[in-house]
């Protein structure tokens, strides 16, 4: 263990309603989806959505909404004393209340409904019994899968209590470098562009850009083309054209990049031990810029209110 954060245990598995709509993986043994296997086996373009996929009732935009709405939900009950798992079971009646099955869970056999990653923890973290601290920094990351068939995914990182000043700043900067590559999505944006934009508000404050996990394509699946690297120099391949809908999602690491993973095969913890924070939105290229899917109500450019990530 690279900081003070152990794993504790977690409650039995919770379980959706039958008449709720799955994804395939949700009752695959393995959690694998067969939807994406054969999506990566058969196509190398890039999706595009029409307004009817985007506007329908049932559409994407409805699954961004709805995870925007259970996000917030997990967010009021967060505060020092509550237990991550009470905040799983937050987001896993939340979606079900509207219609969705909790996308993460199952999926690769996930455990949980959402995923809570507190201070060194990266991303992937397991909502346990453990009780949130005054200081912790939380990420909340939620995905919802709608009775259309899209998922919305979509986080944030909240400061409980008193949170230090290195633990503000990495918060604040992770928040930036989401805001900075939000502002270069357009059509004929280069997707390996947005790593370059994030590295530099990162290491203007200090910190660092986690470079094993990615943003992606996502939609009718959970996870698929393109990649979107959050790092300097990258290799992603694609320009954005309108109606592309992916996720960017940097995790920003007040020192070092390097990342590890626990023996659960889930929980990435910073190698040093020192705190990472993350924001994430879903977007879809517009002719003339961006859309953020999972937007705040009135809220339609990413704009920094310390009282709304403080708890």
């Amino acid at each position: 263990f690279s900081g003070s954060l152990r794993p504790t245990l977690y409650s039995p598995k919770r379980t959706v309603p039958a008449n709720i709509r799955r994804p395939d993986y949700a009752d695959h043994f393995a959690g694998i989806s067969e939807s994406e296997r054969r999506d990566k086996a058969n196509h190398n373009n890039i999706r595009i959505y029409t307004s009817k996929e985007l506007d329908g009732e049932y559409g994407l935009r409805h699954a961004c909404k709805m995870g925007r709405e259970v996000l917030d939900e997990a967010g009021k009950a967060l505060r020092p004393g509550v237990t991550t798992d009470e905040i799983d079971r937050v987001v896993h009646e939340a979606s079900i209340e509207r219609d969705c099955y909790p996308s993460p869970l199952n999926y690769f056999n996930f455990p949980k409904s959402v995923c809570t990653s507190v201070n060194e923890v990266i991303c992937h973290g397991i909502p346990d019994y453990r009780e949130i601290q005054d200081g912790d920094i939380v990420n909340i990351d939620v995905t919802t899968y709608n009775r259309g068939g899209y998922h919305g995914d979509l986080n944030e990182t909240f400061c409980v209590g008193k949170v230090d000043d290195d633990g503000k700043r990495v918060v604040k900067t992770s928040f930036d470098c989401l805001a900075a590559a939000l502002a270069l999505v357009k059509p004929g944006t280069l997707y390996r562009d947005l790593g370059t934009a994030i590295h530099k508000v990162a290491s203007a404050n200090k910190c660092s850009v986690v470079r094993t996990y990615c943003g992606h394509g996502i939609g009718s699946l959970f996870h698929t083309i393109p990649n979107v690297p959050h790092y300097h120099k990258n290799k992603a391949k694609g320009t954005m054209k309108a109606g592309h809908v992916f996720t960017v999602e940097p995790m920003i690491n007040l020192k070092g990049p390097g990342d590890y993973t626990w023996g659960d095969n889930w929980t990435a913890v910073t190698t040093d031990g020192a705190r990472s924070a993350q924001f994430e939105h879903t977007v879809l290229v517009t002719e003339t810029g961006c859309e953020i899917l999972t937007a705040r109500e009135n809220e339609p450019v990413m704009t920094w209110n310390e009282d709304l990530i403080s708890r």
